[in-house]
């Protein structure tokens, strides 16, 4: 089977040694991301404008506190949320399935270059405290031999949109370009374009 791009990108990653840590359990992020100076590491939440729901916002920051922080710090750390669906019926328990990812990259210029990432799908479990949300468990696929059947299970009736979205490689870079360009732009980072490791730079939208 052909791989995606973004799956040749990781395996070089892992090959390089650059990727991480990527196994880490589902926790309650509850401390505020932080924005520092550029020679510091970047931390925020990105693309708001894209996810404006508040559960949403709860889950870029899940990513990037409990899920970021077993990689090698980077100047940015960006998260990446393709939801395949949600059910927030009921505030203590909402329900999201999707393929959750971090990207880090360190500012070259005006270029920045993906230093690691990593893809994590699953369901994510929420409950509404007051005005916020905060994040109870997370279901994970797993790794290696038991990728396959722990997805079916997971997503259940939703395994075939999962697929779906997956093999959208073009669908899937295009919302990462938009949402790259709205978190520099929402933190002034003086970045136009990304690049990943043996592929040409992508200048960002507008």
């Amino acid at each position: 089977m052909r791989m995606t791009k973004i799956e040749v990108i990781a395996t070089v990653l892992i090959a390089c040694g650059i990727m991480a840590l990527t196994a880490c359990q589902g926790k309650s992020g509850t401390t505020s991301a932080s924005v520092t100076s550029s020679s510091d590491t970047i931390t925020a939440i990105a693309d708001s404008q894209q996810q404006p729901k508040g559960y949403l916002k709860a889950i870029d920051k899940y990513l990037v506190e409990e899920i970021g922080k077993n990689y090698d710090k980077s100047d940015v750390c960006i998260p990446q949320a393709m939801i395949v669906a949600t059910d927030d019926k009921d505030d203590q328990d909402i329900k999201v399935w999707g393929d959750f990812w971090i990207f880090n990259y360190n500012l070259a210029g005006d270029t920045l270059k993906t230093a690691s990432g990593g893809s994590f799908p699953g369901l994510i479990h929420l409950k509404k405290s007051g005005n916020e949300y905060e994040i109870t468990s997370f279901e994970r696929v797993a790794d290696g031999a038991d990728n396959l059947p722990s997805a079916k299970k997971i997503f259940g009736d939703k395994f075939d949109a999962f697929q779906k979205m997956n093999s959208n490689e073009k669908g899937r870079e295009e919302n990462r370009a938009q949402g790259i360009a709205t978190y520099v732009k929402e933190h002034n980072i003086k970045a136009t374009m990304y690049q990943d490791y043996g592929w040409p730079v992508v200048k960002l939208p507008e």
